[in-house]
């Protein structure tokens, strides 16, 4: 499992590095990007320009980066549908994937076994199909139950240990019960939110374009 103990660091000196190497190499083919997620990603309740995809294109925008971000997020997703439409998404050969799937599982209180279960078929199936794999990971609330908390908090990072991924432990980090950063539902990210999102998620990024050559 590999997580970024320091994302600022970390953000500003792999840039450097993807800027000297990788902008030559990808200038005509950039480097596919997809977000596999639910509502979270695909951007619910904002405009396109405002979306997670659009927020990450400009961040790579300003370090010269030829990326395409593709946006394969379904609101209303749980694991189970994202395992279901797999095949498709194969298709557009992502290099990089950033997996983030589960929160519509919890709402639901679904069985955690069955959502780990889902994402590890997600995930094998991206890794064998030659892509580098980043885990975004999701919390359950208190409300939902310590017994419940602790097991599907569990699933993300047994699942980063197990395929050894870049891990995002929370995708919503800094966002979450952030009313400032959340939409009206004080669910969803807010325009705000999302730069904050996009932000956290970069070095990540950076990260996993840096193995692209190994």
């Amino acid at each position: 499992m590999i997580i970024s103990k320091k994302p600022r660091l970390k953000a500003l000196f792999t840039g450097l590095i993807c800027i000297f190497i990788f902008t030559s190499a990808y200038a005509e083919n950039p480097i596919k990007i997809m977000l596999y997620g639910d509502s979270l990603m695909a951007g619910y309740g904002l405009s396109q320009n405002e979306n997670l995809a659009s927020e990450l294109s400009r961040n790579f925008a300003d370090i010269n980066l030829s990326v395409s971000i593709i946006n394969a997020s379904i609101s209303g997703n749980t694991s189970k549908n994202g395992l279901s439409r797999v095949g498709w998404s194969l298709g557009d050969k992502p290099n990089i994937v950033v997996v983030c799937l589960g929160a519509n599982d919890m709402l639901r209180g679904l069985n955690p076994a069955l959502t780990m279960e889902n994402l590890d078929s997600i995930i094998t199936k991206f890794i064998h199909s030659n892509s580098i794999v980043i885990l975004a990971g999701m919390q359950s609330p208190e409300s939902m139950g310590p017994d419940y908390q602790i097991q599907f908090d569990g699933i993300y990072p047994k699942l980063a240990i197990k395929h050894n991924l870049i891990f995002m432990p929370f995708l919503l980090k800094d966002v979450a019960l952030e009313k400032k950063n959340l939409q009206a539902d004080y669910k969803h990210p807010n325009q705000k939110g999302i730069k904050i999102i996009a932000s956290n998620l970069f070095p990540y990024l950076l990260e996993g374009i840096t193995l692209l050559e190994r």
